[in-house]
């Protein structure tokens, strides 16, 4: 085991800055529905470095070869943050985790184990003393194969304060140097938080010498209070993903701890080394490649974050902006310019419009998503950066399916029947069906099953209007779920028939990616 001399670490610590630890890759992917491809882990991943993320989680090697692979080949890829593997406290696991980021320019291995009664006794069915054992001989095998070893407490905030000081004294000994005090469950409140570090500050051996973190869900919307104050207790990681993405309700908001720190300075006085300029940019695409959208109000990133509808907000704006916004919309990457952009707008325009709103699109992407907005353009007077937004989502979340809508021809109406013929691209192969339903939509799904059969269930279907206006786009969401698995799609069409059909067609794709991933063997393609 490499020896580090830790003192001297700690006494070159500067104590007002915090590491900001992003977990979007592993804890946000496993959000039902939110599964990435291995090309969109990527892109990803070097958004976050760009942007100055000190530690980027990149997945859970152990979880499947795609994750593996994910995670080896942001390792590799990745110029200057930290990239972490997740483990459980399980010798397997560890070593798997190593070999994913042992190419990484700094790697480290996050190693957790329950610590909670309750999951000591429903989900380990370990002794606490057994749970000791686990930890000493876990993180001991993670130092001897990494110099950079995070270890959690899972549940740790129902974890009597008497036990996990023991739980983290064991792990420190271990060679742990970081050590993470999870709100896993989104229970604790900010002064009880607060409290678990200020005490195992002080009461354990050690604690000097390490580095604690906070990780905070958000299922009493707490996260990003909770986080803060675990920071005034002596945190110096904060845990976090963008958009807040994560399991059940989500953790705190790499976006709003950023921008708190950044407009709170005189109540935070700490530090970063985040680019908020990015911010936007990464919001939209992990929104475009999760198809989980941005709710309006919400902060810092959501579409009205910066919008005012009162006339009084709107009196208070022209005379000041500072009235009624503690930040710019340029400080996370938005500009306030506007491009007006219609049918006669040309590729440079289109490309300086993309640029503005946060997405930086490759030469065949670019070429695709101009096309769809010269046609876009071409059925609506007036387009709006909202609705270029959804275009180039809905175009990034279908760029690799292996299936694809070709064409749709729906009848609809009253005194017959509703009818819906369907040609899709499977695997290269053009293939067409003719099918009825109970309303336009269900024959149009009805002739896509019929095409690429399956028994994936239907829990979601959800329209909602872009912008205003009869031409506005309509954006629709479709949730399939399967054998446990859930995958989300969203398109924006005019038609909302189309939208409807690409938006079921992109879920039935990232269900089969996921699937595939996870190795059960099930295919709904071939």
């Amino acid at each position: 085991m490499t020896e580090v001399n830790t003192h001297t670490a700690a006494e070159k610590r500067d104590d007002n800055r915090l590491i900001i630890f992003d977990t979007t890759l592993r804890d946000g992917e496993q959000s039902p529905g939110a599964s990435m491809t291995h090309n969109e882990k990527l892109e990803v991943a070097e958004i976050l470095d760009a942007m100055g993320v000190d530690v980027i989680e990149a997945g859970f090697p152990i979880a499947s070869n795609g994750d593996f692979e994910a995670v080896k080949a942001i390792a590799e890829r990745t110029n200057t943050s930290v990239i972490a593997g997740l483990a459980r406290a399980i010798p397997g696991d560890i070593d798997r985790c190593a070999e994913a980021v042992k190419h990484a320019k700094r790697g480290r291995i996050h190693t957790f184990v329950s610590t909670s009664p309750i999951h000591l006794k429903y989900q380990m069915q370990k002794t606490q003393d057994e749970v000791l054992e686990i930890i000493a001989a876990t993180v001991a095998q993670a130092r001897n194969l990494i110099d950079d070893v995070e270890w959690s407490g899972m549940d740790a905030t129902r974890t009597p304060i008497e036990y996990l000081c023991k739980c983290v004294e064991a792990a420190i000994k271990a060679g742990a140097t970081t050590i993470n005090i999870p709100d896993t469950v989104g229970y604790t409140t900010p002064a009880e938080y607060k409290d678990y570090f200020v005490q195992l500050r002080e009461r354990v051996p050690g604690a000097e010498n390490v580095i604690f973190s906070t990780h905070c869900h958000n299922d009493l919307g707490m996260a990003v209070a909770n986080s803060f104050a675990g920071v005034e207790g002596g945190a110096r990681q904060i845990e976090c993903t963008i958009n807040g993405l994560g399991e059940r309700a989500g953790n705190a908001a790499l976006e709003e701890i950023v921008m708190a720190v950044q407009t709170r300075s005189d109540a935070l006085p700490y530090h970063n080394n985040i680019d908020a300029t990015h911010i936007a940019r990464a919001s939209k695409m992990v929104s475009a490649v999760t198809s989980f959208p941005v709710q309006y109000n919400k902060a810092i990133v959501g579409k009205n974050a910066f919008a005012h509808e009162s006339g009084i907000h709107q009196d208070g704006m022209l005379k000041n902006a500072e009235t009624f916004e503690i930040m710019t919309p340029e400080s996370i990457g938005f500009r306030e310019t506007s491009l007006v952009m219609g049918k006669h707008s040309g590729r440079h325009a289109f490309r300086e419009k993309l640029l503005e709103l946060g997405y930086d699109l490759g030469e065949n992407a670019f070429q695709d998503a101009f096309q769809r907005f010269k046609d876009l353009a071409d059925r609506k007077k007036h387009v709006y950066d909202e609705d270029i937004e959804a275009l180039v989502d809905s175009e990034m979340a279908s760029a690799t399916n292996r299936i694809k809508l070709v064409s749709l021809t729906v009848i609809a109406g009253t005194g017959s029947a509703q009818r819906a013929t369907v040609t899709l691209d499977v695997d290269g192969q053009h293939k067409t069906h003719e099918a009825t339903g109970d309303g336009p939509v269900d024959a149009t799904f009805n002739a896509i099953k019929a095409i690429v059969p399956h028994e994936a269930l239907l829990p979601l279907y959800q329209v909602s209007a872009v912008t205003e206006g009869t031409d506005a786009q309509a954006e629709v969401m479709v949730r399939l779920e399967h054998e446990g698995q859930t995958a989300t799609g969203r398109s924006a069409d005019t038609d909302t028939m189309v939208s409807s059909a690409r938006a079921y067609v992109i879920a039935l794709n990232k269900l089969q990616q996921k699937q595939e991933r996870v190795g059960n063997g099930v295919s709904l393609v071939g």
